[in-house]
């Protein structure tokens, strides 16, 4: 048997595999791998290489700059903008929403995009009372449509970048993918804009599931009981410490935060014994007793009051949440008063209300006994309440807030993240550095600038992906070798003939188009990258405007739930059926077809 037949029957074993997702994906490229060198065309360590790539890093790389915008926030503030502009206009949204999702997408995973905008979208389809699959199908073709916009978008543009500069060849720049990404864009919004009256005409969104941080301020009747205190510059409690004021004792004072002004926003302090007081602090006091002259305690030590209402904790829902926690038999607090079992030492979190039973305590929780099944309103910092996940002697954590999804735990640092994002854009764009390195040291400024940590940084990779990449890259240069890339490619001529290379450019598309409908996008861009470029060396023509064609065919992947994992996402959100994406999918994905068929070769000429 010949090494290329060798080679097309494992070839055809995995596509076989990847259209079954049986086993997964990336053990299916590890099985290539160690398959590969039986064939005695590479050896073991060039079916490895894929793992010394440069652009497997970057994209692992990319990977924790998305995550550095993700914890920052970033795309959260967008999904408000966005929620705050478009109003109760469906038509207003869908543009917004699909702008957005390319521009943040151009820059990190579009899956990731999608998982980050899909609660977005989901809230704002509840708000609008808009049936939430007329939006999960513009997310999804935007999300894919942000991969045509940069080099680093997605996988697929640099596995093309990578083999135009194996074979010799400049490779494109940043911003090549962008002059054909943002007409696709304007067409797919209007497309959508007619298409989304197909989609779910009839389901209204279903209402949140979870109570809201302003729900439990009215059941535990905190509204009106919270008072916000400034310090002034000439305050007597400037530069004092809580634990020497002891303001709980002294005067009945409850310091729930400190709000402390910062260069750039505010920030939320949790108020700890060391604290030490600044002017221009604002302490949120929670009163539950009801004899405090809060008037003259702030008259005699330097105190303006600042209006608060019962929203305030949905309005610093990012840095600061509440969860409702139940005492049961057995606790150790049971017979004890909030302040002799020093709850907010051993749990960083203070409680500011109390039910025993159905009936909210109206003063004083702090010192008032406690009952086995009470439940706690428990405030703090959104990682104190997450460590409470795991404590069940005690106290039993029942509830957190619908906020509780969209807390981002480094919010204070967005401006940090664009920066550092904007920096490495910068490097890659003048080509000062590789873009691997240009990577590489915006994740170690994310560091430096605690936007994002270690862990978070490694769980933010998506590792399947890489491992797929790196599985299929031995399968271009076997291909290569045998001469399976000489022969497809003389396959794809023979069915073009003389005619027009736009024809060819039409059948490479549709070619990288149907094979993406059985296996993931980038395995089809590691295939047929090197067939684009054999093609283009055959017709005597640039290899650009062919390698082109196979990095946007291969994020058109509108066409099936299946083809891409972006689509998969939203499919249960959507409410989406099979024929919902083909009937959808399939004219848009003709559309960019003929579209790609004659702006590529006027901008990349052959």
């Amino acid at each position: 048997m010949s090494p290329l037949v060798m080679l097309l029957i494992l070839l055809g074993a995995a596509v076989v595999m990847f259209a079954l997702n049986r086993p997964r994906m990336d053990v299916v490229a590890v099985i290539m791998m160690v398959c590969l060198p039986f064939t005695g065309v590479i050896t073991m360590s060039e079916a490895l290489m894929g793992f010394s790539d440069p652009n497997v890093v970057l994209i692992a790389g990319l990977f924790v700059i998305g995550e550095g915008l993700v914890r920052t926030g970033v795309a959260q503030r967008l999904g408000d903008w966005l929620s705050a502009k478009a109003g109760a206009s469906e038509a207003r949204l869908v543009v917004l929403l699909m702008a957005i999702v390319v521009g943040v997408g151009s820059f990190m995973s579009s899956t990731g995009v999608v998982a980050i905008f899909i609660p977005i979208a989901l809230r704002i389809a509840r708000t609008a009372s808009i049936p939430a699959g007329r939006l999960m199908m513009p997310l999804a073709f935007a999300a894919l449509i942000s991969g045509m916009t940069t080099l680093v978008a997605t996988p697929p543009n640099l596995i093309v970048h990578a083999e135009l500069i194996r074979q010799g060849y400049e490779g494109f720049g940043f911003f090549s993918f962008t002059p054909f990404g943002a007409p696709i864009l304007v067409l797919a919004i209007l497309y959508m804009l007619v298409a989304r009256r197909f989609l779910s005409p009839g389901e209204a969104a279903a209402p949140a599931q979870r109570a809201a941080l302003a729900n439990w301020v009215q059941d535990y009747g905190l509204a009106g009981r919270e008072r916000r205190l400034r310090v002034r510059e000439r305050s007597a409690l400037v530069g004092q410490r809580l634990d020497t004021l002891d303001l709980r004792a002294s005067a009945g004072i409850n310091i729930v935060a400190v709000e402390r002004p910062a260069r750039l926003r505010r920030r939320l302090i949790q108020p700890r014994a060391d604290t030490v007081l600044e002017a221009g602090d604002v302490l949120l006091l929670d009163l539950r007793s009801g004899g405090l002259d809060i008037d003259g305690f702030a008259r005699r030590n330097g105190l303006d009051e600042i209006p608060v209402s019962g929203w305030w904790f949905t309005d610093t829902a990012q840095e600061i949440g509440l969860a409702e926690m139940l005492v049961p038999p057995g606790s150790r607090l049971v017979g004890r008063t909030l302040t002799e079992s020093r709850f907010r030492t051993s749990y960083g979190v203070g409680v500011i209300g109390m039910k025993h039973g159905s009936k909210p305590v109206p003063e004083a929780v702090l010192d008032e006994p406690l009952r086995a099944g009470d439940t706690l309103l428990a405030v703090g910092p959104w990682r104190a309440i997450h460590k409470l996940q795991n404590e069940k002697r005690d106290v039993v954590l029942l509830d957190l807030p619908a906020e509780a999804a969209e807390a981002v735990p480094a919010r204070h640092r967005a401006p940090l993240a664009v920066g550092v994002l904007a920096l490495v854009v910068g490097l890659m764009v003048s080509g000062v550095v590789p873009n691997v390195q240009a990577a590489l040291f915006g994740c170690l400024l994310l560091g430096l600038f605690r936007c994002v940590d270690m862990n978070g940084a490694y769980r933010s990779i998506h590792w399947q992906s890489l491992v797929l990449i790196v599985g299929m890259l031995p399968f271009s240069l076997a291909l290569q070798r045998t001469g399976g890339v000489d022969i497809a490619a003389q396959a794809l001529i023979d069915v073009v003939g003389d005619a027009e290379p736009r024809l060819a450019l039409v059948a490479i598309f549709a070619l990288t188009a149907v094979l993406g409908l059985f296996i993931s996008n980038t395995a089809t861009a590691v295939l047929m990258a090197p067939v684009s470029v054999a093609v283009a060396a055959a017709l005597g023509a640039s290899p650009y405007p062919f390698a082109m064609t196979v990095a946007l065919a291969a994020s058109a992947a509108f066409m099936t739930p299946v083809s891409s994992p972006v689509n998969m996402l939203v499919v249960g959100p959507g409410k989406y059926r099979f024929i919902d994406f083909v009937r959808i999918g399939v004219p848009f994905a003709v559309i960019t077809m003929i579209v790609c068929a004659f702006m590529v070769p006027v901008l990349l000429p052959f």
